[in-house]
């Protein structure tokens, strides 16, 4: 064959099996819709977060119709905000996200929008900006590329070829500019996590037995998958408060506010060693 000839054509019906592996979603089934200029990825639990030059958003993936109790956490970087309006003719602000999407031996980077499609019988739909000029899209057929299945999502595969995902985490710290401090935010950077350092003395706290929050400045705190506190010996009962409520909601805390307690209780620490002995 001539090199210099085009390539063979891409077929697709107006249903198909992808895959979206750098967001840990092996099956997923799409609606192939040419009259649609984006794509769009169901999503909820949309949570923006990361700084402003290096924004990020985090989100929920419920991959199979009718199975709510499946859910994949999913992050990705935010490349921009579109207002897009939907078949129905209401305009939304959707973040858009670039990721790689795979049909049968093929794989190629697509930008989605995510939006709430739990009432709509196909978790993703692929628009025709994500279709290159050698896709032939043959609206009376269904699934021209190999059929995948969601039974993938019940195995150690899921697992296994995961992508890491961002966490967002806070160092509970007086002291922004301290070198231990930045070196933590520094190394978690380069890991591909977003970490915040939050002033201790700032906080305060809505102690409730249905929604506890804890409070920055006057606003909400958001969700964190973990807090580094570094607590200040002069601030030990406050600042165990605020770890504690953090506990309660829910984050990971490397070191836990009853462990901060004793640590700072000389002679507690001291019957506690002579007890393990």
């Amino acid at each position: 064959m001539d090199d210099t000839s085009p390539p063979a054509p891409f077929h697709l019906g107006w249903e198909e099996w992808a895959a979206l592996p750098d967001l840990g979603l092996p099956a997923l089934k799409a609606k192939v819709d040419t009259g649609a200029r984006t794509s769009a990825l169901h999503a909820y639990d949309i949570e923006p977060f990361g700084p402003a030059e290096r924004p990020r958003v985090r989100f929920m993936v419920q991959p199979i119709p009718d199975r709510t109790d499946l859910a994949i956490p999913c992050s990705a970087r935010v490349i921009d905000r579109r207002e897009v309006t939907s078949s129905n003719g209401e305009a939304e602000m959707r973040y858009v996200i670039s990721t790689d999407i795979q049909m049968g031996d093929r794989s190629w980077p697509i930008e989605v929008t995510l939006t709430d499609r739990r009432n709509m019988a196909y978790r993703m739909l692929l628009g025709r900006q994500a279709l290159g000029d050698d896709v032939v899209v043959s609206p009376g057929d269904s699934f021209c590329q190999p059929e995948l299945t969601y039974d993938v999502y019940h195995t150690a595969h899921v697992r296994t070829t995961a992508p890491a995902r961002a966490l967002r985490i806070a160092i509970l710290s007086r002291e922004a500019h301290n070198y231990s401090t930045r070196r933590l935010v520094a190394e978690g950077e380069h890991r591909g996590h977003v970490v915040e350092v939050i002033d201790t003395t700032r906080c305060y706290m809505a102690i409730n037995a249905s929604s506890p929050e804890v409070y920055y400045d006057g606003a909400r705190l958001p969700r964190y998958d973990a807090i580094i506190p570094r607590i200040g010996a002069s601030i030990t009962p406050y600042g165990t408060a605020v770890i504690r409520q953090f506990e309660t909601i829910g984050t990971y805390c490397v070191n836990p506010s009853a462990g901060i307690t004793a640590s700072r209780d000389k002679l507690y620490a001291h019957q506690l060693m002579a007890r393990a002995k």
